[in-house]
């Protein structure tokens, strides 16, 4: 008898969980509740769209090399009847830049890095001002660059791709909201919408992204992962960036191109970023005060920008150490939990997918083993540290 698997969210995440279970296992039933068909207020849809491998822990690198292997042949793996979708995959590059405080983290990083496989330059302060000579690297002592791997892409591109193909595939995707998870001792036996719809289910899969507290807490799980709002930033500028990267400054400001203008953004401080913001709002406060003057101090043709448009999306923000938690909850023996990805759940929403469906389909991890994601660390207070967190 075929298993049930319900998925509650069909972003990239809910929507690549799909398309690997039904690829691999056609008998295997899958429905994806989404409440937002058009993900208008998606994380999906309104992050910058990037992968990168410069992170400081294995795992996360790993996961992000299968994710650029996986958005290089999209075409293939996720056409149609020979319709192949593209998401516009521009291999720019990231880079890290560093002040002397913070050279031996980036030379640690870069060894682990380049041990793994990521295709990583080290360069001193005199090669970023040959290579980018628009940079001011009058305080900086040197960068990490990604010659190849590392990039930007069309995100809402990519879940509509994924969504399309595991319908393709056989997936049934559902217009609605949950509003109950009915639990019998340990086992999730129905999920119900707002419509009064029930779905039974041998499996169900938390893939609600910046709603995935709400989810969890349906099935009496509390999980620390928080609606964060971000706010992205269209500039003009007259300024001529030969070779332009994604560029990470030591003070947290981020910037790449996008077509003829630049996005931007930043982080805010930690005092200052409170819960479920409303999304129709944007920080225009941390643009001013934070993210121009970063800009002009790195590269000195920003002087001259302004904003042509600017929007806010959520981070699913895991507040005990920004890493995804993957995995069951040892309370509820079929919910899988997918969630926590703090701004990289597009680049790791394939190798997750993967990973999520072996966990179904065959008990465990057979590819790359995702267990130290596991729920369990957040009961016992382990968090993972991440030292590159954008």
């Amino acid at each position: 008898m075929s298993s049930k698997v319900v998925i509650v969210g069909g972003g990239v995440i809910g929507s690549s969980i799909a398309y690997f279970l039904r690829l691999t296992d056609p008998s295997v039933s899958v429905t994806v509740i989404e409440r937002d068909p058009t993900y208008a207020r998606s994380s999906s849809a309104l992050s910058a769209a990037s992968i990168r491998q410069q992170f400081s822990t294995p795992l996360s690198i790993q996961m992000s090399l299968f994710g650029i292997e996986f958005l290089r042949s999209i075409g293939e793996r996720l056409e149609i009847d020979g319709a192949k979708p593209s998401i516009d995959l521009y291999e720019g590059g990231y880079l890290f830049l560093a002040t002397p405080a913070g050279e031996t983290t980036l030379r640690e990083n870069h060894a682990l890095q380049k041990s793994l496989g990521a295709d990583i330059s080290l360069l001193d302060k005199g090669a970023l001002q040959a290579r980018f000579p628009w940079l001011n690297t009058e305080d900086l002592i040197a960068g990490a660059f990604g010659e190849s791997g590392e990039g930007w892409f069309d995100g809402y591109g990519l879940v509509q791709a994924l969504r399309k193909k595991a319908q393709a595939l056989g997936a049934r995707y559902v217009a609605a909201d949950v509003t109950a998870l009915h639990r019998d001792g340990k086992h999730v036996t129905q999920v119900e919408t707002a419509n009064g719809e029930v779905y039974a289910c041998d499996f169900i899969v938390n893939a609600a992204g910046a709603w995935s507290r709400k989810v969890a807490q349906m099935a009496g799980i509390d999980l620390p992962v928080f609606a964060r709002r971000r706010s992205i930033f269209n500039v003009k500028s007259p300024a001529r960036l030969e070779h332009c990267p994604l560029l990470i400054d030591p003070s947290g400001v981020y910037f790449r191109p996008e077509g003829t203008s630049f996005i931007c953004g930043t982080s805010p401080s930690p005092d200052n970023d409170p819960d479920d913001l409303p999304l129709d709002e944007v920080d225009h406060a941390i643009f001013d005060d934070v993210i121009w003057p970063a800009l002009a101090h790195r590269v000195p043709q920003f002087e001259a920008l302004r904003v042509q448009n600017c929007w806010s999306g959520y981070y699913e923000y895991n507040v005990l150490d920004q890493n995804a938690i993957i995995g069951y909850h040892p309370d509820v023996d079929n919910c899988i939990f997918a969630n926590g990805f703090s701004g990289h759940g597009l680049q790791q929403g394939p190798a997750t997918g993967r990973g999520i469906s072996e966990l179904i389909l065959h008990g465990r991890y057979t590819t790359l083993d995702l267990g130290s994601l596991s729920f369990t660390r957040v009961l016992e207070n382990r968090p993972i540290v991440e030292k590159n967190v954008v």
